[in-house]
């Protein structure tokens, strides 16, 4: 499959998050200083949607239960054993890519 176009990168302001769909995924892309990272967008407490928490530095808190992930890496932050899927993403232009394999 390779890499799909997700987003403008204006969409996702500095210091945000936000939901996408992309290639039947549903991805939370954030911008962490003009860097840009995907996770899966579900929680794994109670499949909240991470796209619609909040961003603090590279965490990211899920607005159902508090629960929070290292953008970077996906991991729980209290707990780095677990975490959700990263996807790899590409600027290209104004355009963000994600490797939706």
């Amino acid at each position: 499959m390779g890499f799909v176009r997700a987003a403008r990168k204006d969409e996702i302001p500095a210091g945000s998050i936000r939901e996408f769909q992309v290639d039947g995924l549903t991805l939370a892309i954030a911008n962490v200083g003009d860097k840009f990272y995907a996770i899966h967008n579900t929680c794994l407490h109670r499949g909240g949607p991470l796209g619609q928490g909040e961003l603090h530095g590279v965490a990211v808190t899920c607005p159902w239960h508090g629960w929070q992930y290292d953008v970077t890496s996906g991991k729980l932050v209290m707990n780095q054993a677990i975490g959700v899927k990263t996807y790899g993403i590409e600027v290209r232009g104004d355009d963000l890519w994600i490797d939706a394999e």
